[in-house]
């Protein structure tokens, strides 16, 4: 990447850090509890320590990175009892969600979530857990996008962040694709029957689910 892509000090740089730390915890690159270090990480991205420190502290804004007093900064560890709580919180917003799209999805917004439903059933079919997790993350934010309730999706971005580990968890789990695609076909029918009611029941019988998936362990 050019130099010039990668400012090293000011708020520019703090943005390039912001976005590359947030991307490495949400894609699993850094595991739960490592240490951030700050040095370690201002040379990683040829930013400030500054930059870094700054970053860091709206990472933990966000619910992804935890500041521990005289000991620095580490990736937040979500545990299941607080994974449990977000998804309760999810039931309702991810309702509301699917709801208004089912109320206003156009004709070609449901031939999108009809082939997700259709990749999603492949990837079960040739047993590809990790495609699959990366599908099931797709529908529910194309769902969140076609319901264009914009707080909704603000505060389920946030939400979300904070569930990856537990999300490829359950992804990787036996059985539990197969049983997660039918409660996911379930709610793309129902918004495609343009059924708002059907559409937040599939959604909060699926949260319940994984609710089941997260307190089995």
């Amino acid at each position: 990447m050019p130099k010039e892509a990668r400012p090293g000090s000011g708020e520019q740089a703090k943005q390039y850090a912001l976005e590359r730390l947030r991307q490495a915890i949400l894609r699993g690159e850094m595991s739960p509890a490592q240490r951030l270090v700050e040095n370690e990480l201002a040379e990683q991205y040829d930013v400030t320590r500054a930059s870094i420190r700054a970053a860091l502290l709206d990472l933990a804004a966000e619910g992804l990175v935890e500041r521990i007093r005289n000991r620095g900064s580490r990736v937040r560890v979500v545990t299941v009892e607080e994974a449990v709580e977000i998804t309760e919180c999810r039931m309702v917003l991810e309702g509301l969600c699917a709801a208004k799209a089912a109320k206003d999805a156009t004709d070609a917004q449901l031939d999108e979530l009809t082939a997700l439903g259709e990749a999603m059933s492949k990837a079960v079919a040739d047993g590809d857990p990790l495609s699959y997790s990366d599908l099931n993350h797709d529908l529910h934010a194309r769902i969140r996008d076609i319901s264009g309730q914009h707080t909704a999706v603000g505060l389920l971005e946030r939400l979300n962040a904070q569930l990856v580990r537990h999300r490829f968890q359950l992804a990787l789990r036996p059985g539990r694709p197969q049983q997660s695609l039918s409660e996911h076909l379930a709610v793309i029918e129902a918004i495609r029957a343009r059924d708002p009611e059907a559409a937040e029941r599939a959604v909060r019988a699926h949260l319940g689910s994984v609710i089941d998936a997260l307190r089995a362990g």
